[in-house]
């Protein structure tokens, strides 16, 4: 399993950033996707998911109205639009896999697969 996340990078305040993932060396259509955020100082957190076949999203409420995430089952792609960035999006972004396949969570722990993470800096 690999996942390469692309696409951090600076930002001011209310700016906006794409962040995507290519997988590679799983069926990935069988798989539900997630994006993960650790700031300095904190744990790891859950940003959105995607289950396999895209139909729902999951959110979390910091990001609700502002991230979309979005999967391509062919190019084996995962990416995450950014909008209305604020300071507190600062962080190291993952992309990530479920253990299972056809299995959806929200929970790190259900997540056994990490991309090397991406920095995004949202400067006030």
């Amino acid at each position: 399993v690999q996942l390469q996340a692309s696409g951090g990078g600076l930002v001011q305040d209310g700016g906006s950033l794409r962040l995507s993932c290519e997988a590679s060396g799983f069926a990935f259509s069988n798989y539900q996707m997630g994006w993960f955020r650790q700031a300095p100082g904190k744990e790891r957190e859950f940003v959105a998911a995607i289950p396999w076949r895209g139909i729902t999203r999951y959110y979390a409420d910091s990001v609700k109205g502002r991230f979309t995430i979005s999967r391509d089952n062919v190019k084996n792609t995962v990416d995450l639009q950014m909008n209305s960035l604020k300071p507190e999006d600062t962080a190291v972004y993952y992309c990530a896999r479920v253990v299972r396949p056809y299995v959806g969570s929200t929970r790190g722990r259900d997540f056994g697969s990490w991309g090397q993470g991406t920095q995004v800096t949202v400067s006030s």
